[in-house]
């Protein structure tokens, strides 16, 4: 549930805690939040950790010129509040330290389960601007602090590629309403590489890699800050043929990488979870993304930590990547169910709301769900389900009276992370918990599945631009009153949800 800044007020010993390798957005968010607890009398830690401290130049530039006050730290006595800023608790980028609370404020795909203090706005396109929101909602004016409104406006401007990637209007409202010092922000774009890390780049540049058959770039830097990866992955997106690639970098405790996307064929953030599978973990954005393999996980899986060994499996990787999984746009044509087996849903109970109590119909909304983001225009048709998992999906409401009969009972969400939807005109984030109801599912005409035994993309009928992934385990499912109506269904809710016919 979503937490105000307020609520903090009730803790003494508070840190705050960024990312390993912290951006500007991280470093700005984390500074205007110990700024917030200083007007309010709390005297907060704010801290980073990881292998490497910050070197990169313009970051170095920026805690000059606003004086934050982060310190680089390995161990930490448990404080009576850790807040995660710009990362989710638990993440493979985030270094682990013990504390009696934990709460997250983030930007990213949410990865895992969240604590119970939390915000977490996957859409905006920084961190920056979830802070930015959180201050305004408890009558905080950012431009009473140019340091603060400088730090948060570079913090939206890195992560968005200098405004290009700006698309919701909460980041908007940030770009044009931050009092920034315009010769910090021209300093700060002016240091954002070093002499010697831009010979790095180059050198790195020179020796790139390109499958014209995935349409992938790959680049090997020597050891240099991390940041400098995503740099370069932005420069090898920008050539001719590439839509998706890999920057990566050997450290004697792991393998850096960063991962880029411009294709909806492909996900960054999953491609950067698929890459380090295993060895790490990674994460980003659907465009951005990065990660690690740890070097002692490859070894303990039998992978020599050698130049030549890593070079060879990310090459391997980025291939299976993109070769073995099939791609389906559900809708276009009748799915052959001649391996499929029919199934009928079980008598569970889960939840309903009808779209047009969120807005008005015409009007498009983003559902924010665990799995993903789907965009719907909402219609007096539309009925939004929250599965037996707290999952969420559209459907249409001749299909919702087939498959479910109502109930009278109080609807109780099951899941960790209640879900809303943000109305995607006004940015106004609605929950969709108080307009919930109760429903109970029928045997009705069920549907045909079958297990993967690979990887698959499918294009829904509801969010044809956006692709929900199936792996191994999970079901490969479709509607036995309407075969061109295909999805995924993950293998625990399959489970606990449908029996053969």
């Amino acid at each position: 549930m979503e937490f105000k800044l307020s609520e903090l007020m009730e803790y003494e010993n508070i840190v705050i805690q960024c990312h390993d390798n912290p951006d500007a957005d991280a470093l700005a968010s984390g500074y205007a939040l110990k700024w917030y607890l200083k007007l309010k009398g709390k005297d907060a830690r704010f801290i980073y950790s990881g292998k490497l401290e910050i070197r990169k130049s313009n970051l170095l530039k920026m805690i000059e010129l606003f004086e934050i006050d982060v310190e680089y730290v390995k161990e930490m006595p448990a404080p009576d509040l850790l807040l995660t800023v710009d990362c989710q608790y638990g993440e493979s980028n985030v270094t682990h330290f013990d504390a009696e609370k934990i709460a997250v404020i983030d930007h990213h795909q949410v990865s895992r389960e969240l604590p119970e203090l939390s915000v977490v706005r996957s859409n905006y396109g920084s961190c920056s601007t979830v802070i930015y929101e959180l201050l305004r909602n408890e009558g905080i004016d950012i431009n009473d602090d140019p340091k603060v409104s400088t730090a948060l406006y570079y913090g939206l401007l890195t992560d968005t590629s200098n405004f290009v990637e700006i698309s919701h209007p909460a980041d908007r409202d940030l770009r044009d309403n931050a009092g920034f010092v315009n010769f910090q922000i021209t300093t700060l774009r002016n240091s954002n590489i070093s002499k010697d890390e831009l010979l790095i780049a180059g050198d790195a540049l020179k020796e790139a890699e390109f499958s014209d058959t995935y349409t992938f770039g790959i680049v090997e830097t020597r050891p240099c800050d991390p940041n400098i990866l995503g740099i370069i992955s932005d420069m090898l997106l920008e050539v001719e043929g590439v839509d998706s690639c890999l920057v990566y970098t050997i450290f004697d405790f792991g393998v850096k990488i960063s991962v880029r996307s411009c294709t909806k064929l492909i996900k960054a953030n999953e491609m950067a979870e698929f890459l380090s599978d295993g060895y790490g973990g990674g994460g980003g954005h659907i465009s951005k993304a990065g990660g690690l393999l740890k070097k002692d996980m490859m070894k303990r899986a039998g992978i020599s930590y050698d130049h030549d060994t890593i070079t060879e499996y990310l090459r391997n990787r980025m291939i299976e990547y993109h070769r073995d999984c099939e791609i389906l746009y559900a809708g276009k044509a009748d799915e052959d169910i001649s391996e499929y087996e029919h199934y009928v849903k079980k008598d569970v109970k889960v939840g309903y709301v009808e779209a047009q109590k969120i807005a008005e119909p015409g009007r498009k909304v983003c559902i924010r769900t665990l799995e993903g983001d789907i965009e719907v225009s909402v219609d007096t048709d539309v009925i939004i389900i929250l599965g037996i998992e707290g999952e969420v999906y559209p459907m249409n409401r001749a299909k919702f009276e087939k498959s479910y009969r109502l109930s009278d009972e109080p609807y109780i969400f099951p899941g960790e992370y209640p879900p809303v939807v943000i109305d995607s005109g006004s940015g106004e984030r609605i929950e969709l918990l108080p307009l919930a109801s109760s429903c109970i599912t029928k045997g009705g005409a069920g549907i045909y599945a079958k297990k993967l035994d690979h990887r698959i993309k499918i294009f829904t009928t509801w969010d044809p631009d956006r692709y929900f992934l199936g792996v191994e385990g999970d079901y490969k499912a479709v509607r036995a009153d309407d075969h061109k109506d295909v999805y995924i269904i993950a293998a625990d809710v399959f489970a606990k949800s449908y029996t053969k016919a």
